[in-house]
């Protein structure tokens, strides 16, 4: 999910980064103002484009029979319960009308949870570090942040996520699973998780969680130079720049960026990042309105400044989403890389956010395409050299991914 501010694009989504869940980019992308998210989300706030006519062609009536039957014969029977408000009914008619849609990213937040989710897209928080989204029906992990409580438990990419502290996950959407997730500082949660088939429960501590960075250093062995990008934050591009500079000076014509478990961040930071492998002008991808506005297509700065004869690499895995994907995308489609490792998570919507009497409604109005026209939702983006990393090579502390992108980036093969 991603939201975006118009200056900049979308965050971890989110890649709003952080926290527990979806948080982190859950596929909303902000703007360059922003903070975490995964691209892809906007947030030009929507409500001065709307109005509240009623919409005459929809017949109401069932609904105010039901909305008057309940007020006139419903009867407390629990001592705990209390009478919802007339505000908390209509929150719940909308959270039940933008359920409808069967769009995980299309979700109304009370004005509680709103708030959450605006601390969410903050950049620091408090919670476990992980990435979340909702595929195939199923809570999974998209990635866990590095060097965040859920990456130090054990939490892997491609976890399915079927209890929280013992409360089954069925149906619960991200938002309500980071509310379960997150808490004090220094406090458990336990996963119940399902990986490869077989069930474990993973105990994580929360704590305050700060968006990583990156890290670059060259191989002397082979020559070939690394970028690790860990997420798409404001400060993302002008880190990558350094680090490319960093790169050039090196003298190796041979680059590597990193973008495994990266899941996403601002639409701007992979759009100036992509600028460097393409001409000013050249696609880098188009936001894709369905014919209800202009398609916004977002292009290269130029800064086209890599070494003439330099080869390159990029590394993704199921945990690269949204940005990560869009930047991949773009670069794969120009050929000036090669993609190496395994399928991306496919995170490809956009979502606005549209403010209600201090609730949010997040609103699913576009999807990413690449420029030869591929759709990242749901199909993500296919390495050209695909390299399994398994629980074994794990365990070993192998990583035949990189090994085989060095492989490629020095004999060609």
């Amino acid at each position: 999910m991603e939201l975006h501010h118009r200056t900049s694009v979308a965050k971890r989504g989110i890649s709003f980064a952080l926290v527990a869940a979806v948080s982190f980019f859950i596929g909303l992308s902000v703007g360059a103002n922003g903070s975490v998210t995964t691209i892809a989300t906007r947030i030009p706030f929507i409500g001065d484009k709307l109005d509240a006519t009623p919409d005459a062609s929809v017949d109401m009536a069932s609904f105010w029979k039901a909305w008057n039957a309940l007020s006139t014969n419903y009867v407390i029977t629990h001592s705990s319960s209390t009478l919802p408000t007339a505000k908390e009914r209509l929150f719940g008619a909308i959270g039940g009308l933008a359920d409808s849609y069967g769009d995980p990213y299309t979700v109304f937040f009370p004005p509680a949870e709103a708030k959450n989710f605006a601390d969410n897209i903050s950049g620091s928080f408090a919670g476990v570090g992980m990435e979340i989204d909702v595929k195939n029906g199923v809570l999974t992990v998209v990635a866990p942040l590095k060097d965040t409580p859920a990456d130090a438990a054990g939490i892997k990419a491609g976890d399915q996520i079927v209890a929280i502290d013992g409360e089954s996950t069925d149906g619960l959407s991200t938002e309500k699973a980071v509310k379960k997730i997150r808490g004090p500082i220094g406090t458990p949660v336990v996963f119940t998780i399902i990986r490869a088939g077989k069930s474990s429960e993973i105990k994580v501590i929360r704590d305050t969680i700060q968006v990583p960075e990156t890290k670059d250093s060259l191989d002397e062995k082979s020559g070939v130079y690394n970028i690790a990008l860990y997420e798409f934050t404001s400060n993302s591009a002008s880190l990558f720049s350094q680090a490319f500079e960093r790169f050039k000076a090196s003298g190796s014509k041979k680059l590597i960026i990193d973008l495994r478990s990266n899941p996403g961040g601002y639409l701007d930071a992979a759009v100036d990042m992509a600028s460097h492998f393409l001409p000013k002008g050249a696609t880098i991808v188009t936001e894709d309105f369905g014919g209800k506005e202009p398609n916004q297509v977002h292009t290269s700065l130029g800064y086209n400044d890599v070494p003439k004869g330099t080869k390159i690499a990029v590394l993704i895995d199921g945990g690269s989403a949204s940005a990560s994907e869009i930047f991949a995308g773009a670069l794969q489609d120009a050929h000036v890389t090669t993609l190496v490792g395994t399928k991306s998570f496919g995170k490809g919507s956009v979502q606005t956010l549209l403010d209600l009497d201090g609730g949010s409604l997040k609103i699913t109005v576009a999807r990413w395409v690449t420029p030869s026209g591929h759709w990242i939702m749901g199909n993500g983006i296919t390495p050209d050299i695909v390299v399994p990393y398994t629980a074994a090579d794990a365990a070993a502390k192998r990583d035949p991914q990189t090994v085989r992108a060095i492989e490629f980036l020095t004999t060609g093969k």
